[in-house]
């Protein structure tokens, strides 16, 4: 996983997940993503696998592994 700290107090985190293969699939690690609580942006590219979520504070991984699991992928693990 990769994580930042913006100059204006968000977090950017780079997640991996499995099992993305074109934008539907994106669109539903996005949604479910970004309906946990102090997400302001989601990013999710299928062909690296990679989610960038921009959140208010760091967000608890167990957290996004449940969001990414009700869209039917899997987390790999910060990327």
């Amino acid at each position: 996983m990769t994580t930042q700290t913006d100059t204006t107090g968000s977090v950017t985190t780079v997640y991996q997940v499995n099992g993305m293969t074109c934008g539907h699939c994106e669109g539903a690690v996005s949604e479910e993503i970004s309906q946990l609580a102090g997400v302001s942006s989601v990013r999710a590219v299928a062909s690296s696998g990679e989610v960038t979520v921009v959140s208010a504070a760091p967000l608890d991984e167990e957290a996004v592994r449940a969001a990414v699991d009700e869209a039917g992928y899997e987390l790999a693990g910060r990327a």
